[in-house]
């Protein structure tokens, strides 16, 4: 590992970090296929989104000596009251500091603050050629529940969608 990576914290999220996750978050919007959107989080909306997360203790930051690397937090799957044990991740890392165990620390973290809220369930939406993403949930555990065929656009090109699947509680 490189002393960089040996200095990394993996913390709950504060108000402050808002702008560099939207940077990290808009990176992921424009250049990859891990956000089905082509347009970019506003200063306003970032900070609504990440306060949003800040008040459900649900979003998680690897931070190196003041820097923001990645980050990662829990949403409810869907708005129906039924599903309100079920919660789905996000976890993205800054292009040049991928495949350093960043995402695996913040996943851990997150998983753990997950159970404390009482989610039962949590599911990772991946598009499908994200080799790197699916790799990463397996090693945690998740297992692959099915993948939906060409349900999302982005690029230009057709998307699959792979769920993924962890239980929370026994």
């Amino acid at each position: 590992m490189f002393p960089l990576y040996d200095s990394i914290t993996v913390r709950p999220g504060r108000a402050e970090d808002a702008e560099s996750v939207r940077a990290i978050r808009n990176d992921a919007i424009e250049h990859t296929t891990s956000i089905w959107t082509t347009v970019k989080q506003t200063p306003e909306e970032a900070a609504a989104w990440w306060g949003e997360l800040l008040g459900r203790r649900a979003a998680f930051v690897a931070d190196a000596a003041g820097e923001v690397l990645g980050y990662a937090s829990w949403s409810q799957w869907r708005p129906k009251e039924g599903y309100r044990f079920t919660v789905e991740n996000s976890v993205y890392v800054l292009p040049g500091h991928r495949g350093k165990g960043i995402g695996g620390r913040l996943m851990r973290a997150l998983i753990a603050a997950a159970r404390e809220s009482g989610a039962h369930v949590m599911l990772a939406d991946i598009e499908a050629e994200n080799s790197a993403s699916i790799a990463l949930h397996a090693g945690l555990g998740f297992e692959t529940a099915g993948t939906l065929r060409e349900v999302g656009t982005k690029f230009g090109r057709r998307l699959d969608l792979t769920i993924m699947r962890l239980g929370l509680t026994p």
